[in-house]
């Protein structure tokens, strides 16, 4: 009788953290609007290596001169490790330039198509989780000069 309650009580608990999880996901067309494409450059100021997706953060100049962080998201730590990224591709103080689409809600928050390394116009995959978008890790970067 005990051994029926402690499995009972552990099917449960799987349950329950299973449907936890899957609250946490989202998809793409929820939070993001591909409509409102974004194209901009600054500095890594933060990367969180974290399920379901990779965030990184970027210190972006306005018009005006000041300053606003920006939060763009990836595919999942797993699949960005799989096509050669490591804790140390997207360094602190790495100049970046971002394309990809803006959050719904219009905040700063974006979801990366494309990563590129402005030092040397390395075009890094990003995992993005729009729908029909195809990565072409080939493609020419355009608009970026090495300063390397």
């Amino acid at each position: 009788m005990k051994s029926k309650i402690t499995a009972i009580a552990a099917l449960a608990t799987a349950g329950l953290l299973g449907s936890v999880q899957a609250l946490a996901h989202h998809s793409f067309a929820a939070e993001f609007d591909a409509d409102k494409q974004l194209e901009m450059s600054g500095v890594v100021t933060k990367v969180e290596w974290t399920n379901p997706h990779t965030y990184f953060f970027i210190e972006v100049e306005n018009a005006d001169g000041s300053h606003a962080e920006w939060a763009f998201e990836m595919g999942s730590p797993n699949g960005l490790m799989r096509r050669g990224w490591t804790r140390d591709t997207l360094a602190i103080g790495t100049e970046v330039m971002i394309r990809g689409t803006q959050a719904r809600d219009g905040s700063n928050k974006g979801n990366a198509q494309t990563v590129i390394l402005a030092d040397t116009c390395t075009r890094l995959f990003a995992g993005t989780s729009q729908r029909d978008f195809v990565e072409d890790d080939s493609a020419k970067v355009e608009g970026c000069t090495p300063r390397k």
